[in-house]
């Protein structure tokens, strides 16, 4: 079972307590950007094998939104952090890049 601790409240829970939210980090479009653009962020979202960024609610504890950094194939959870940041703490990338030799935020994010 996937268990995750909240940065909010520093309480560890497990999946049945939380609710997902789906991808992390994405470039929001509403009235006024292009219909491909607002298409985009409405449908289509990041499946990968491997590391991913999501987000989370601890429903059944403060109530409050996190990120979490895990691994899609082996459920390993990286780290979490705060819903209110626009990209993963560097620390966290560094540990993730350690652990995964060849992997890098740029290539999940799109970043140049």
């Amino acid at each position: 079972m996937l268990k995750l601790r909240c940065p909010n409240c520093g309480f560890v829970s497990d999946e049945t307590e939380l609710v997902n939210g789906g991808e992390a980090h994405l470039k929001r479009f509403g009235p006024g950007s292009a219909d491909e653009d607002f298409e985009a962020y409405l449908f289509m979202r990041k499946n990968p094998m491997g590391v991913h960024f999501e987000r989370w609610l601890h429903s059944y504890g403060c109530g409050k939104w996190f990120h979490a950094a895990r691994c899609t194939i082996t459920q390993e959870v990286f780290g979490t952090y705060s819903a209110q940041v626009s990209r993963p703490p560097s620390e966290l990338i560094a540990e993730i890049s350690e652990k995964r030799p060849g992997w890098s935020y740029r290539d999940w994010s799109g970043e140049d």
